[in-house]
């Protein structure tokens, strides 16, 4: 069977024959297999039968790459796009969405007409990650029964037991593909400094030597030998021709630091000044005098460059044009560069398997290895892909590698826990037998009945505050019940606030302040200008202390940066007043505005005027920084 050119491989013929017979699919294979094909084989299919597709993404960041992907193959007038700052063509025949968006159009019951015959989840092993799985839960508990669903994962262990679980509660055929085998192999070694490139086995006979954890006698009784910490250059420079290459790192600082260490290498002969100079030429001054900017303008033309969330847009661009063309040889990224984009090398290779994940530091687990490693390896291009981590004695466990690097893969585990807005479009628009079939729905539930149980205990107990707060009055929702449930963070502060009359108190800074004091996460490395408060803050402070919100200190904190802002589209004022990445105060002004737009969408003609002043000033950088 041919698609587009190519001829397909039998796990894409199974699911193509799938989505025929008006099957959803859960396809599970490795990255790299060519998973994406699925998706454009479904997209053609609802085009040629006149309907409509979503295609869901996890990040954004992915959400705009498909937005760009879709649109120069069917044009743009074809695709839409829906993120949290960007509505272009919501009506379209294809529309790209985050998978947040997805959820909250269909938990509130939004318009989802009969001619939006398929959803596309991509990269929905995802439902794992403990913040943000329940997105994917609900998304399918509470889409409509016509929708076919393409479900499209890494490689993962109980993917029959999911489509079951899909298949139980939508009441129509799932087909459970797995694929196993990568088309292009990959050689998994490791990088420890006196040993060189070598099996994991090798590098633990060495760390076993027993002379290597006694005492060292030359050094002084009672002093262990130390042992030389792995460094970036010299695996690199122990790669010979096996390039390009992307080096993960775990740390954006570390990205670009790495990148200017090895760009000044005298070793490094690549030169490519004149297309660099004409790639920068039309980025804005203050974008060209970032730091970010200044290092990539050095290290390109050596052919060696930097790619995190952390970047503005433009500057990301510019970064992924030149690995698509081959002009970069090393690309030191972090695991962002891993979802959905499809950039191969020919070989990958990680700073460490051992990273933050938000609460302290651990190794990577499989999934999140392969998603990684499977980078390495091109299709028609290389016979194997070279993934080598770095190991050093500090965090070496034998056991604990060697079964994440095995290639065993996780399971998906449910992560799905009740909100406040989903119980209360719960009660808004399901009736009492239907909310018991839903909370039986989710797949937490259906692995286990002490699992139902402790779901409906946390409904009754929402319902019971609802009623006790006035937001829920003899099973109906009240003005508050409605404002609240068209929120989808920081739900019942937000509608305490801005449901009553505390906000007429506010001007546009207080607003900007107190909305950026519930986005702020604050970081470690402190900010002069961060602790010249000058008491403009005490307003929100005393409004977020009388809810009991912690994040009143944020306020403090914010004081200085959201002064700037008000009064100066300067990057580099602003930029000063914030310890943020350019790239994370883009972030960081996106959620302002998300947070703005669910309360647009709810707010009274009075605090909609004063929403869309704060809109404005937000905007003004924005468009800068885009």
């Amino acid at each position: 069977m041919e698609f587009r050119g190519l001829t397909l491989d039998k796990f894409q013929i199974a699911a193509a024959n799938a989505l025929d017979n008006g099957h959803s699919v859960v396809v599970s294979a490795p990255t790299g297999c060519g998973k994406t094909i699925i998706a454009e084989y479904c997209i053609d299919k609802a085009i040629h039968d006149n309907k409509r597709v979503f295609y869901t993404a996890p990040i954004k960041a992915l959400s705009n790459q498909k937005y760009k992907d879709f649109s120069e193959y069917y044009g743009e007038e074809m695709v839409g796009l829906i993120t949290g700052d960007r509505v272009v063509n919501p009506d379209a025949q294809i529309v790209v969405m985050t998978a947040e968006i997805f959820r909250n159009r269909v938990v509130t019951q939004d318009d989802l007409a009969e001619d939006v015959s398929f959803v596309v989840f991509d990269e929905i092993h995802y439902i794992n990650d403990p913040h943000r799985g329940t997105v994917w839960e609900e998304s399918v508990i509470f889409s409509p029964k016509h929708m076919r669903f393409v479900c499209l994962s890494a490689t993962i262990s109980n993917a029959e037991e999911f489509a079951n679980w899909i298949s139980t509660i939508k009441g129509h055929e799932v087909e459970t593909i797995v694929h196993h085998e990568r088309v292009v192999p990959l050689d998994i070694k490791f990088y420890q400094h006196d040993v060189g490139v070598a099996s994991l086995d090798r590098i633990k006979k060495h760390y076993d030597i027993p002379s290597y954890n006694e005492f060292n006698r030359g050094a002084g009784r009672g002093k262990k030998i130390r042992e030389t910490k792995p460094n970036h250059m010299d695996l690199v420079l122990s790669m010979g021709d096996k390039f390009p290459g992307i080096f993960f790192c775990f740390s954006r600082k570390v990205t670009e630091k790495y990148a200017d260490e090895l760009g000044r290498n005298k070793k490094i002969k690549k030169e490519l000044q004149p297309k660099v100079s004409k790639a920068f030429i039309d980025l804005p001054e203050q974008v060209q005098m970032l730091n970010s900017a200044r290092v990539l303008r050095r290290t390109l033309p050596r052919g060696i460059g930097f790619h995190h969330a952390g970047m503005l847009p433009a500057l990301k661009a510019i970064v992924e044009e030149f690995f698509e063309a081959g002009d970069i040889d090393v690309l030191y990224a972090t695991e962002t560069f891993s979802v959905g984009i499809n950039m191969p090398a020919r070989t990958v290779m990680f700073d460490s398997l051992w990273k933050y994940n938000g609460t302290g530091f651990a190794y990577v687990n499989t999934t999140e290895f392969f998603q990684m490693a499977g980078r390495a390896g091109r299709r028609g291009l290389d016979t194997k892909g070279y993934v080598v981590p770095m190991i050093s004695k500090q965090t070496f466990a034998y056991d604990k590698i060697k079964k994440i690097t095995a290639g065993v893969p996780d399971p998906i585990r449910s992560q799905f826990k009740l909100s406040p807005s989903t119980v209360l479009n719960l009660i808004e628009y399901q009736q009492p037998k239907r909310i018991d079939a839903i909370l039986k729905h989710s797949f937490y539930t259906y692995k286990s009945k002490r699992n139902y149980e402790e779901i409906k205990r946390s409904f009754s107990n929402f319902k019971k505050l609802f009623e006790k707060h006035g937001y829920v009055v003899d099973g109906e929702l009240t003005a508050k019940g409605k404002f609240a449930s068209k929120l989808f963070v920081d739900e019942i502060l937000l509608t305490e606030i801005f449901s009553s009359n505390d906000w007429k108190r506010l001007n546009s800074y207080d607003m900007l302040l107190l909305i950026g004091s519930l986005c702020y996460e604050p970081r470690r490395e402190r900010h002069k200008r961060m602790d010249e408060a000058r008491g403009l803050h005490k307003r929100v402070f005393k409004l977020l202390l009388h809810h009991d919100d912690p994040r009143s200190m944020h306020a403090k904190e914010l004081e200085g940066f959201f002064l700037v802002l008000m009064k100066t589209e300067d990057f580099f004022a602003i930029s000063e007043a914030t310890p943020f990445h350019e790239g994370d105060l883009l972030r960081f002004l996106y959620q302002v505005q998300d947070r703005i737009r669910q309360l647009l969408n709810v707010g009274s003609a009075e605090l909609v005027e004063r929403l869309e002043e704060c809109m404005q000033i937000l905007n003004k950088i924005v468009n800068i920084l885009e």
